[in-house]
């Protein structure tokens, strides 16, 4: 049985510019970073915040021996546009996670809102993918919160 998710694939243009940003802005841990000759110098970096080991973030270019050149710069090209919002990342206190990465150089794409699910923003990083922050409250199938 499946019980749980380890890895999710982020798309970005170079990884060394992603690896900078997810550890110096955003505080990520750098989990591995290993070139691997068998895949055509094929190099496997992952990320994924402190305290939670079981998450990371796989920073990819695509390309061989995944994909040919022209898939690799079409989705590129997409992740560039913003359209390829990877996930959420979850926080307790959302204004002030913004405004601390906002010293940190972090382009908020929205600034903090509140939503019927908790305090919502958007940050960019440096190949276009929009992630999500938020402070969650418990809802409803209605929306409306817990008790």
């Amino acid at each position: 049985m499946i019980d749980g998710a380890s890895h999710v694939s982020v798309w970005v243009h170079d990884q060394d510019e992603a690896k900078t940003f997810y550890t110096e802005k955003l505080g990520f841990e750098i989990r591995e970073d290993a070139t691997l000759d068998e895949l055509g110098s094929y190099r496997w970096l992952t990320v994924g915040p402190p305290g939670q080991p079981s998450v990371n973030l796989i920073l990819s270019r695509p390309g061989p021996p995944g994909l040919d050149a022209e898939t690799a710069e079409q989705l590129l090209a997409l992740v560039a546009k913003g359209a390829m919002g990877p996930g959420i990342f979850r926080t307790e206190d959302c204004r002030a996670t913004c405004s601390e990465l906002e010293a940190r150089g972090v382009e908020l794409a929205t600034q903090p809102d509140e939503r019927f699910y908790g305090i919502d923003a958007t940050v960019r990083d440096p190949s276009g993918n929009l992630w999500r922050i938020v402070q969650p409250i418990e809802v409803g199938v209605n929306g409306a919160e817990k008790p």
